[in-house]
């Protein structure tokens, strides 16, 4: 069995950053390719990734088992498939309450928080000011830090859902980060959470390839 993911500029790629987390939650060795995103030298992104996916979108997961490769996109579904391929990496929790909770912490990720997305940017190695924030990204700020602290009390462990990394904890790792290149006020119990997110060796590892973009002029828009 050989994994191969295929992922966007990762200064910036918030939905490649969330498989990358759980596949290293799991142990298991994978292969990493770069697609440069946004980059003028490179005009035809959609058309470098249509070789991995017909979505024409990363991130993007290739598996290959017995002589037969799997092709799996969408970071939630690459996310839903580590965990099922992966059950002792404890992705989904072990209670079936607690494990439908967590995908709905999931799945409210990943098709919510569209101000949010917006007027923070994922901008992984930079610390950049708080912008000034529409009523709707305050409100969506709010939600997300008052699902975290639920969580954290409800279930009582390191991350949301308990001691060990889940689904959910995958799906919200970019929003972690922009709260952190932003400066987001949060909570004591919540800031505890952003900083064991922050020090996982995964989140490590993106932000140490995301300033090795950044020193080499890639990942800056804005030049």
């Amino acid at each position: 069995m050989a994994y191969t993911l295929v992922i966007g500029t990762q200064n910036w790629s918030s939905w490649s950053l969330r498989p990358y987390v759980a596949l290293r939650a799991t142990g298991q060795p994978f292969e990493t390719v770069v697609i440069k995103l946004r980059e003028k030298q490179h005009p035809t992104t959609r058309e470098q990734i249509l070789p991995y996916s017909l979505a024409g979108k990363v991130p993007v997961l290739k598996i290959t088992e017995n002589g037969t490769t799997t092709t799996v996109w969408d970071s939630l579904a690459i996310c839903e498939t580590v965990a099922d391929r992966h059950p002792e990496a404890g992705l989904l929790p072990a209670d079936p309450a607690t494990r439908a909770i967590a995908r709905a912490y999931a799945c409210e990720m990943h098709s919510g928080f569209a101000d949010v997305r917006d007027q923070l940017g994922m901008e992984f190695a930079r610390r950049l000011p708080l912008p000034e924030l529409r009523e709707e990204t305050k409100q969506q700020i709010a939600r997300i830090i008052e699902g975290w602290s639920h969580a954290l009390t409800t279930y009582k462990g390191a991350y949301l859902f308990g001691d060990k990394l889940s689904l959910a904890d995958c799906m919200y790792a970019p929003v972690v980060s922009r709260f952190v290149t932003y400066g987001v006020e949060v909570p004591a119990d919540v800031r505890g959470y952003m900083d064991r997110m922050m020090a996982l060796p995964s989140m490590q590892e993106w932000g140490a390839a995301s300033q090795k973009e950044i020193d080499a002029g890639l990942g800056n828009y804005r030049d």
